[in-house]
């Protein structure tokens, strides 16, 4: 079983996953993040929200207001999966509804590898032409945007409760785990 990281284990508490039906995924590009969401929003029934596929590349810092009210819109329900990061322009308004944070740490090198991967898939929407700005995002993460989305996460949802999942096995165990008690 998983074991969260969040204020509640460190009091001694558990969390329990069966009132986390407001979730949102964090991590580099390539960690899994929409594949996580789409799985656990299939199996649950619940809406996937994926942040890159609301956010249009020809977009520029004068559409963050229309974004931050598709955020607002979209983010409304009491039952949902949110996978994305835009720390900045959406967590004031993502992590004071979220009831749990999934940090997805995967390795560097499986998430380049899965940036590279996508790419040539049919089903999606990333291409070629975008993809060394990818890779130099997966390689500067932990030095640029992790320490912003930390802070920012501390700011804006101190209360809420984080999971670190490091592998495929916990990714797994989390689903499974998440899904005997959330549907229950």
């Amino acid at each position: 079983m998983v074991t969260p990281v969040s204020p509640l284990t460190a009091q001694g508490g558990r969390v329990s996953l069966a009132r986390m039906t407001r979730i949102v995924l964090l991590g580099p590009a390539g960690s899994g993040k929409t594949t996580l969401a789409r799985q656990l929003g299939e199996r649950a029934k619940l809406p996937a929200i994926c942040l890159d596929d609301i956010w249009r590349p020809e977009w520029t810092k004068d559409d963050v207001p229309a974004f931050r009210a598709l955020m607002v819109t979209s983010h409304a329900g009491e039952r949902w999966v949110s996978d994305g990061n835009f720390a900045a322009a959406t967590f004031d308004i993502r992590l004071p509804r979220a009831t749990l944070i999934v940090w997805l740490e995967r390795p560097r090198w499986l998430c380049a590898l899965r940036a590279m991967g996508r790419v040539f898939r049919k089903d999606s929407d990333h291409r070629v032409g975008g993809l060394m700005k990818v890779l130099r995002f997966i390689a500067n993460f932990e030095r640029v945007n992790r320490p912003l989305i930390e802070r920012l996460r501390i700011e804006h949802g101190p209360h809420v409760p984080v999971m670190r999942l490091k592998s495929g096995r916990e990714i797994e165990d989390f689903v499974r785990d998440w899904m005997a008690k959330a549907v229950a």
